[in-house]
Formats: structure tokens, C-alpha cells, sequence
């Protein structure tokens, strides 16, 4: 269990040097409660799933814009999430209901440039793409380049969703694996 101290402190360490363990760390105690949390609002276990990757994967994007004084770490990333869950509704163009939604903290928008990973961890991720399987690199790169969304993915290539995210799961695991070996 983190306590909000440690989360912030995890959240600081990406945004200063895109710190792949701290992410875990996040990754690992976040993404089944913000999935949950998403499944609260109403919304189903698949979704509820992308939501939580795409929220996740902001963390990672938009860390330099945390404030811890403004909000914790807990706030801030379920913030993200229903942010996420709301573009998603937009986007299936269902109402949405916001009334049990409690918005505190909103992080600002920051070009498109520079939310992508940056130096030495930019350069051996396009490394590790390139030694994946081309139906694995060209989801990745949509997904994680292009900030699109698995249902658009799934849209973009004619695949079915689950094909997507099947590819998507391998080769993240297969980053995972070449990225710990590197930290060893």
C-alpha cells in the first residue's frame, strides 16, 4: 500500500527522470483501483480497462505537471482517469453523467512534443520497437506515438479489439522484459 507521500514522490520521480521502476511502482497499486473506480461510474470491464491504460499512460505523459500542493497523487491520477472516461463517453457519443464525479484538480495541457518520453529512454524504446514483431510495433506506435485509443486502433487496422489488445499486452511485455534486463 503507498501512502500520498510516497505516490507524489514516486509521481516526482518520473516527471524528473523518467523513472521506469517508480512507474511500476504507480502501475502496479493504481491500475486495478482505477479500473475499479471507472467500473463505479458505471462503465463496462473492457472499457473500464482502456480507460485505465490511457489514464496511466497520461500519468507517464503529464508527470512534470503534478503539483503535490494542489492535489495528491490519488486525486491527480483518478482526475486523469475520469477525464478519460468522459472523452470516452464523447467519443461512443452516450450522455454523460458528471454529477458524481468530483473534480478537483485538472492538469494542464502541454504540447504534444514534449509529452512524449524524452533522451536515452525515447531512444532504446524506438530501439526495442523495432525488434518487435511489425503487428506488435505498428499497435504500439498507434497507441503510445499517436495517442490513439484501442477502439480507434481496432477501427484504423480492421481488427477485432481484442486482437489489438492482445498485441498490445505482448509487446508491452516484451518492452518489460528488455527494459528490467536493462536495469540489471
Amino acid at each position: 500500500m503507498l501512502s500520498a507521500d510516497d505516490a507524489a514522490d514516486l509521481i516526482e520521480a518520473v516527471a524528473s527522470r523518467q523513472d521506469r521502476a517508480a512507474f511500476a511502482n504507480l502501475f502496479r497499486h493504481f491500475a486495478p483501483r482505477v479500473k475499479a473506480f471507472i467500473m463505479r461510474g458505471g462503465t463496462d470491464a473492457e472499457a473500464a480497462q482502456e480507460v485505465s491504460q490511457e489514464a496511466l499512460i497520461m500519468v507517464w505523459r503529464k508527470a512534470a505537471s503534478f503539483d503535490r500542493s494542489r492535489a495528491s497523487a490519488a486525486t491527480w491520477i483518478y482526475t486523469i482517469a475520469r477525464n478519460k472516461r468522459i472523452d470516452l463517453l464523447r467519443r461512443r457519443a452516450r450522455p454523460i453523467d458528471t454529477e458524481d464525479w468530483l473534480v478537483v484538480y485538472s492538469p494542464e495541457e502541454e504540447d504534444a512534443g514534449k509529452s512524449v518520453l524524452a533522451g536515452q529512454t525515447y531512444t532504446r524504446v524506438k530501439e526495442l520497437l523495432g525488434g518487435l514483431p511489425t503487428d506488435q510495433s505498428v499497435v504500439i506506435q498507434k497507441a503510445f506515438f499517436e495517442d490513439k485509443t484501442h477502439t480507434v486502433i481496432a477501427d484504423e487496422m480492421k481488427l477485432p479489439l481484442g486482437t489489438v489488445k492482445s498485441r498490445i499486452r505482448l509487446a508491452l511485455r516484451r518492452l518489460r522484459q528488455e527494459l528490467e534486463k536493462d536495469e540489471s
